[in-house]
């Protein structure tokens, strides 16, 4: 029987936090299912627009080799987790668990080096 760990995240502007996560995710199961915010959720969790949209984040992501599947989320994420019915949820280090009637998990450790923020690099850039 197969395990499916489910992890979200912005995914906003790639980097190497992003990456790290997404191994440590995948070695919880063998089926990593990705769910990308929607442009709505960044507004309103982020204070800012995405800079990519969530289509184009979708498609970045669906190409990262731990991730079996891309998809963008829901208005209501309750409904989606249903459908999908994880065996695991997946949460990185700096994210708070806020679905916590499905076996859930908070990693220990994430990439804590700054420049690896997606926030920093945008203040870098100068978005």
């Amino acid at each position: 029987e197969l395990k499916v760990v489910l992890t979200g995240g912005v995914f906003d502007i790639l980097h190497y936090g992003h990456i790290y996560t997404l191994e440590k995710v995948k070695e919880k199961g063998d089926i990593l299912i990705a769910v990308i915010a929607t442009d709505e959720t960044v507004k309103k969790a982020k204070g800012r627009k995405p800079i990519h949209s969530q289509k184009h984040r979708q498609r970045i992501v669906q190409a990262l080799k731990p991730v079996d599947l891309a998809i963008i989320g829901e208005k209501d994420p309750r409904k989606m987790i249903k459908r999908i019915n994880p065996d695991l949820i997946v949460y990185g280090y700096d994210q708070k668990p806020f679905i916590t009637d499905y076996p859930y998990i908070k990693l220990k450790k994430g990439i804590k080096e700054r420049k690896y923020k997606t926030s920093v690099i945008i203040e870098k850039l100068g978005i």
